[in-house]
């Protein structure tokens, strides 16, 4: 048992803590109690990579006419496409840094749209939306969350949102839990991935988060807000459903 808990924890990058480890060896069909595995991965050695703590960038004081927070960190929803989280993060590399904006639905916690560009201008912002566009029908009155970012707030932004009839809802300003959903995301794509890498390139650190996005976070790695299933099996759950109803 040992080699097999060795072997999930090397497959799924190093990053695997004893609860994702026994959820894998469950649906392989192993029979072990989580105490089980807890132990022998103690005595294994293995530590799993984790977060750190999130410090925010970006910021927008508060106005009379400030955006309203319509999630007030409820990330879940009953339906793909009724509830969308954006955020964007830059990467470093030799040739100057690469920003990475993101779409996650909140009904799978899958990141349905992503864009990256060498610039952080509101342009980025909506092509990730597009791209989320043609992932997932997005229906009429769609929450879109984000920071108060001062390009999430723009009025540029807020004429893309309308082409998609979606709602913009905003958290504090400063208060990194009012979009955790968004930074739980990035956390674990440095941490798990970008942390362990140089980029000489913004080609290669596309290439990488290309990788882990949609080779890794969507349709391999078991999410603990999901019941430790990939947000992908969430997602083709809800159609099946939909499609047998």
């Amino acid at each position: 048992m040992k080699l097999v808990i060795e072997a999930v924890f090397q497959a799924n990058h190093q990053t695997y803590g004893h609860r994702r480890v026994h959820a894998v060896l469950v649906r392989s069909g192993e029979q072990v109690s989580l105490e089980l595995v807890r132990q022998l991965m103690r005595e294994l050695g293995p530590v799993p990579v984790q977060p750190r703590p999130w410090r925010p960038v970006t910021t927008l004081a508060e106005g009379p006419d400030a955006i309203s927070d319509l999630v007030r960190r409820d990330f879940t929803a009953a339906a793909p496409g009724t509830k969308l989280v954006g955020d964007v993060t830059y990467i470093p590399t030799w040739e100057g840094f690469t920003y990475l904006a993101t779409v996650i639905d909140c009904h799978s916690k899958m990141v349905v749209g992503w864009a990256m560009a060498d610039h952080f201008k509101t342009s980025l912002l909506a092509d990730a939306l597009d791209a989320a566009a043609g992932t997932i029908d997005i229906e009429p009155d769609c929450i879109f969350h984000s920071d108060r970012g001062s390009n999430y707030t723009s009025a540029e932004f807020g004429r893309h949102l309308e082409r998609y009839e979606m709602r913009r809802s905003v958290g504090r300003t400063g208060v990194c839990w009012d979009n955790a959903l968004a930074e739980s995301f990035f956390g674990a794509l440095k941490n798990e991935w970008l942390h362990h890498m140089v980029f000489a390139t913004r080609a290669k650190a596309l290439r990488a988060v290309m990788r882990y996005i949609e080779g890794f976070y969507n349709r391999r790695r078991l999410h603990s807000a999901n019941g430790y299933r990939t947000p992908w099996e969430v997602h083709a759950e809800y159609l099946d459903r939909q499609q047998a109803a």
